[in-house]
Formats: structure tokens, sequence, C-alpha cells
């Protein structure tokens, strides 16, 4: 008997024990990364007014009058691709829907969980198409979903996986709502997790703009824009944290990828935090990403991790 098409789009367990992916595996966000989805530049382009009222990242940037650069865009987004290459990574690309210019973010519309992806519910009208493409990729490499998010607004960024069957939950009321983000907390509590709720003003886009994970037992994190109770949460959790600066953290500085084995994804605009992380003992990758990161997204919301060993 074929799967019901429920079944398909909901591999989730009502009231927990979901079993856990087998070909695939997310557990943490520092393990290290084997497969990665990544969004198509082909069809890049910078939305503008279209996003402004989403981001304070791309007012900032129409404030500033910079200017998109398709060519520069693309060669970017190469040295990225390169970058995960080079550490080793299989790199997986979402198919192109050219209506959807801002599927390069891969991290918004969608998230890895053990159990499988979450479909995310997109908070701005022009951008809500991209979950169909991050859907079919799934069904079409077996990753099961996980579940639908229904109730609201929620965005992969505000999903951050600190340790084991332990996350930290974003919301701003605006990109994710706390209703959504009650309703996506419910699901991995019934699993038995560990939920710390992480309320952020909407001028911070992301929860994943201010906290990542560089290994299991380091994070980086914007001291000037993180509420101390979520400092002291990650402490009591052992992990060392590696303070990155608020200009830096505004520019998606803070926005890194854990590669595993000590290596990190970062961008060349962090020049203070990719220091700290150097001297700290970390091999870190730095391409130029202003192309990107002036739209709105650092490399961390560019990328899906799809395996990553434990």
């Amino acid at each position: 008997m074929s799967e019901s098409a429920s079944s398909v789009l909901q591999c989730r367990v009502a009231g927990g024990g979901t079993p856990e992916m087998t070909h695939w595996s997310i557990a943490s966000e520092s393990g290290v990364l084997k497969d990665v989805l990544l969004g198509p530049v082909e069809g890049f382009r910078w939305m503008g007014e279209e996003n402004a009222q989403w981001s304070a990242l791309v007012r900032d940037t129409i404030r500033k009058g910079y200017r998109f650069d398709k060519q520069l865009a693309v060669r970017q987004h190469r040295e990225m691709v390169d970058a995960y290459t080079q550490a080793g990574v299989n790199c997986h690309f979402l198919p192109l829907d050219e209506h959807n210019p801002y599927q390069v973010y891969a991290r918004d519309s969608s998230f890895m969980s053990p159990y499988g992806a979450v479909i995310c519910q997109m908070a701005n009208p022009r951008r809500r198409g991209e979950y169909a493409a991050c859907q079919r990729f799934y069904l079409d490499h077996d990753i099961p979903i996980y579940d639908m998010v229904s109730s609201g607004n929620f965005e992969g960024g505000d999903f951050n996986i600190i340790a084991d069957k332990c996350a930290l939950v974003g919301y701003t009321d605006h990109r994710s709502e706390e209703v959504a983000a009650q309703q996506v907390a419910s699901w991995f509590t019934d699993e038995g997790w560990e939920i710390q709720f992480a309320p952020i003003d909407q001028f911070y886009v992301h929860i994943d703009l201010m906290v990542c994970m560089l290994n299991e037992r380091c994070a980086a994190v914007c001291l000037e824009t993180t509420e101390d109770n979520i400092i002291d949460w990650i402490k009591a959790k052992g992990i060392e944290i590696i303070p990155a600066g608020f200009k830096e953290t505004m520019a998606l500085g803070c926005n890194v990828v854990a590669l595993g084995d000590d290596r990190i994804l970062s961008t060349n605009g962090a020049t203070e935090l990719n220091a700290k992380l150097r001297a700290a003992g970390f091999t870190v990758y730095d391409p130029d990403m202003t192309m990107f990161t002036w739209a709105g997204g650092g490399v961390h919301c560019m990328c899906q991790p799809l395996n990553r060993l434990a």
C-alpha cells in the first residue's frame, strides 16, 4: 500500500516518539557537515522595497545606496560553494524557481531536525512560494517531512540546536510569531527536547543573527543583542562564548556555519570575529559575501545542513 499524502507530508507522531532519520542525520549544529542544501544563485536578485518592511538590514542597504551586481553575486556564491567543497561537504541545490529570487536563503523556508524537515511559513507574501521547491527537494531525496508550520509565521533561522535535544526557539512577532514558535516548540517537547524561547526585537530578524554554534563546546554570541537569560542558559550548558561585536553582528558577521572539526564558514567582513576564532584554534573560511549580506542574509541563512556526523 502506498503512503497516504498525510504521512508523506507529516511523519511526526502525535505526542512524541517519532523515529529519527537513518540515511540523513541532523542532531546538532556543529557535527562534521557532510551534506548541505543551498539555494540556486541563477534566479537571485535584490528584492529591495519588496522586502524592506521585513528586514532592518535591507532598509540599511537602501539608505546607503548599495547596488546589486549579478556577476559579483555569482562569483561570491561560487566562492562559498568552493569553501564547502574544500571542507569535504557535498552541496545539493534547490530546484530553481525564478519567481522566488530569495530561494538562495535556504534556511528561511524550512529547517532540518533529527526526524526530518520542518516546512516553514514565510512572513513576506512575496516569499511564501519558496516552500514548494524545498518540499519537492525533500520528497525527491527521501528526506521525511516532519511537519508543516500552520499557526502563523515561522522561519528556519529561529530554530537553533544548541546541544543534544536542546534548542533555542526565537520569535519577533514579525518574521516568526510567538504563536507559531509555540506550535513548533510543542512538537519537540513532545519528543523530549528542552526548549528555550528567545523573544527578540524584529530589528534583529532571527535568533541565528546573534547566536551560532561553533563546536559542541563553543558558540559565537553577540552579547549586546542577546538577552542575559539566554546568555546564562547557554553558559549553563557548559558552552564557552566567543563574543561578536554589535557592528559586525548587524552585518551578518555572527551568522556563521560550523563545518565540524573546528572549521568555520564565515565571511571576510567579520574581521574581528574571524581573528578571535583563529586565535581560539578554529580554521576559518571567509569568502566575500556582500551581495548576499547586504540583501539581508549571511552564510548561515543561506545553508540548510542535511547530514552531520554525530
